[in-house]
């Protein structure tokens, strides 16, 4: 069924003694647009958006849009793993207002030089972790050569820019990919806007029937596919406007404070497990931290030194477009007792960004923190090379960023670091020191994952000692 239809049949069948059949075929006779403009749309009954779910894959987005695609708490899905495929050959995202322009040329040139190291170094770490983990007897030819090239490619992947292009599969309610269309409409960023138009389209279009053409399954002409959302998914004030506003309030307060230089900032842990406090300074202090690159513990003492006064007028920075059914932004999502901020790689960030029974506000992807080298090419005798390729693209994205701020974004590699806040229960935490801390994984959110159960441990023993966290120093390669 399509799934504005399927939600209309479920929101009936939950509210008349009938039936599910009964209900199918009431909803059959009935108009599914007339009931989704009146309860939906017209009276707020968001929930029952909940109750069609859709299969939307994006193919060719950049990594970045990836990102953003998958930023809501209620998703599903998985995005084409640089963790296990090789991106040698990947095509890469191009802004379109830069054509033939010099700047244009800038750009391609930082891309070719960070996919030609990309390619360069694979072959030699694939001969080093041979070299350093042999075969066993009893695993194939072919398992064993997978498994080395994953591992290679896990080490590459650092020099992987967020234009490189990937394809997204996602299962969502029609209520998320209302959420999601807004979003990507409200977006400062050109693909990101392209995106949401092209996701509008597709809803007021049959879906693709593949599958059943296989079969030998003739369907007739199929309905489109939620029409009524497509009418009425648009681009959203608060949203345009809200991230804006508080980055220009930040920017004042922080030059004040002489926060606006990294060499002010004080040098915390790369993963910084802060205390409790009170309410309204989580939430002031995590409306700066958004806009950011500070430490979140270095901007929670000034939010904490502030007066009343200073603190609503952030306040009121974030809220005063909102419209009367705008959700808050969710940075307001505060309370949690569990709250750590991380600096680590982007790449490594991205397997962590899956984790939804959480809330992540990550700052703005930059250079400012500099980068991680992955420890196989220290050992494998390759970290002049990498240095060079990174110290290079470096010089050369801060010279982008002086010619266009949005190309300088896109050319940045995952192997430069990200801060992101992360905001949690205790049974979360678990889950994510557990999980992430295992052998399987890379070596960058391996460590993360251990140094939360560490600081769990110290904080809260009688819980946190109870952690089964892998320490980063048991390794086993060839286990993926």
């Amino acid at each position: 069924m399509p799934p504005e239809k399927c939600a209309y049949a479920l929101a009936r069948y939950s509210r008349s003694p009938d039936s599910i059949e009964d209900s199918l075929r009431w909803v059959h006779t009935h108009s599914s647009e007339k009931f989704w403009e009146q309860f939906y749309f017209d009276y707020g009954h968001a929930s029952i958006a909940d109750l069609g779910h859709v299969v939307i894959c994006f193919e060719g987005v950049s990594e970045l849009a990836a990102i953003r695609l998958e930023d809501e708490p209620l998703w599903d899905g998985q995005a084409k793993s640089s963790r296990y495929q090789n991106f040698a050959t990947t095509r890469w995202f191009v802004p379109p207002h830069l054509g033939e322009s010099e700047t244009g040329a800038t750009y391609q040139g930082i891309l070719r030089s960070l996919s030609e190291a990309y390619r360069l170094l694979h072959d030699p770490l694939v001969i080093h972790l041979s070299e350093r983990d042999p075969r066993p007897p009893t695993m194939t030819e072919a398992d064993y050569r997978r498994r080395i090239a994953a591992r290679a490619f896990d080490t590459t992947r650092y020099l992987l820019p967020l234009a490189a292009t990937t394809n997204v599969g996602q299962v969502v309610s029609i209520r998320t990919l209302e959420k999601q269309i807004t979003r990507l409409l409200s977006s400062q960023l050109s693909e990101l806007r392209a995106i949401g138009e092209d996701l509008r389209d597709a809803c007021a279009r049959p879906p693709a029937n593949l599958w059943n053409e296989l079969c030998g399954v003739k369907d007739g002409t199929l309905e489109p596919l939620a029409p009524t959302l497509a009418r009425h998914a648009g681009a959203n004030p608060y949203h345009m406007t809200v991230y804006s506003d508080l980055a220009r309030h930040a920017k004042e307060i922080l030059r004040a404070e002489g926060l606006d230089r990294p060499s002010r900032w004080t040098v915390h842990e790369s993963v910084d497990l802060i205390e409790s406090h009170d309410l309204v300074d989580e939430v002031v202090t995590t409306l700066l931290y958004r806009v950011s690159h500070v430490p979140y513990r270095d901007l929670l003492a000034l939010v904490q030194s502030w007066s009343e006064k200073q603190k609503r007028d952030t306040i009121e920075i974030a809220i005063k477009r909102r419209g009367p059914h705008d959700e808050l932004i969710k940075e307001f999502r505060s309370g949690y007792a569990v709250i750590f901020d991380i600096l680590m790689d982007i790449g490594a960030w991205r397997d962590l960004h899956r984790h939804r029974r959480c809330q992540q506000v990550p700052q703005n992807f930059t250079t400012l923190h500099g980068y991680d080298v992955p420890p196989p090419l220290i050992e494998a005798g390759l970290e002049q090379e990498y240095r060079q390729a990174m110290d290079a693209v470096y010089q050369d994205i801060e010279r982008l960023k002086q010619q266009d701020q949005e190309a300088a974004l896109y050319a940045i590699p995952f192997g430069f670091k990200v801060r992101c806040l992360f905001k949690m229960d205790f049974a979360e935490a678990e889950y994510i020191a557990k999980l992430r801390s295992g052998v399987k994984g890379h070596w960058s959110y391996r460590t993360v994952a251990w140094h939360m159960k560490q600081k769990l441990a110290a904080r809260y023993p009688l819980v946190g000692e109870r952690i089964h966290a892998t320490p980063p120093d048991v390794e086993d390669t060839l286990n993926r």
